[in-house]
């Protein structure tokens, strides 16, 4: 398990991206079978026929080993919108049926891997602390929302159903600086209104493919697909994205 010293740093690489990589499965393997909150890095050293210790110098704690795959989860789940987004946008769709394709994509992604969407949107595991690692692979998803609404409001196309409020104080100035638009009292009240509706579809997304995949639905839904989209278009309405749902 060693790696030679003086082996070739390109040979030293590919080395420990495959040794990376059979762990990683591992870890997958287990989060499957034993749960988020039981995986283990002794588990993983049996799986490679190695020591425990042999396995901390890839990952130097439990933590760190879930670190890795709620990364991978959030890369995976923001890459299968923002496919869906920028392939939508490419065959001129309107921002409304943009975000309906991002979060058929997502809840794809999801179902084929109920597990690490659990990981990543359903109940924490007790005692870990997520690092600033898994901030950006995060704000993938987030990123998307931001954009449609934005594309949205640019084409006049956002015409909202929902309450009006005032939306200033209700998000950190954070969210504002990632959506590109500067300080919040230089923001313009609908801009401002369309930012903070973007919850309403993050949490609807989420919700919904949560409600599926838990089976929330059991005996109640019979066309889920449809049911789906239904949902998402109906919270979208209230926000101001007019999805046709044909």
């Amino acid at each position: 398990m060693a790696e030679p010293t003086n082996a070739p740093r390109g040979a030293r690489e590919r080395a420990r991206a495959e040794i990376m990589a059979e762990l990683l499965t591992s870890a997958r393997a287990h989060l499957v079978a034993d749960g988020a909150a039981s995986l283990s890095l002794r588990a993983v050293a049996r799986d490679l026929g190695v020591a425990s210790s042999a396995v901390y110098r890839y990952v130097e704690s439990r933590d760190a080993l879930l670190t890795l795959l709620i990364v991978e989860a959030y890369d995976a789940a923001g890459a299968a919108a923002e496919e869906a987004d920028r392939a939508a946008e490419q065959r001129g769709d309107a921002p409304a049926q943009r975000w309906l394709k991002a979060a058929r994509a997502v809840r794809a992604w999801a179902i084929a891997n109920p597990h690490s969407f659990e990981l990543v949107y359903g109940t924490p595991v007790r005692g870990y602390r997520a690092p600033t690692d898994t901030v950006a692979p995060a704000l993938r998803l987030w990123g998307v929302v931001v954009r449609v609404l934005l594309a949205a409001h640019a084409d006049g196309s956002l015409r909202p159903v929902g309450p009006g409020y005032d939306p200033r104080g209700l998000v950190e100035p954070d969210v504002y600086a990632f959506a590109g638009l500067g300080p919040e009292e230089e923001v313009p009240d609908d801009v401002a209104l369309a930012l903070t509706r973007s919850m309403s579809l993050f949490v609807s997304l989420v919700g919904a493919i949560s409600a599926e995949l838990f089976g929330h639905l059991h005996n109640v839904a019979v066309d889920a697909d449809r049911l789906f989209d239904v949902t998402i278009a109906t919270t979208s309405a209230g926000i101001g994205l007019h999805v046709d749902l044909g």
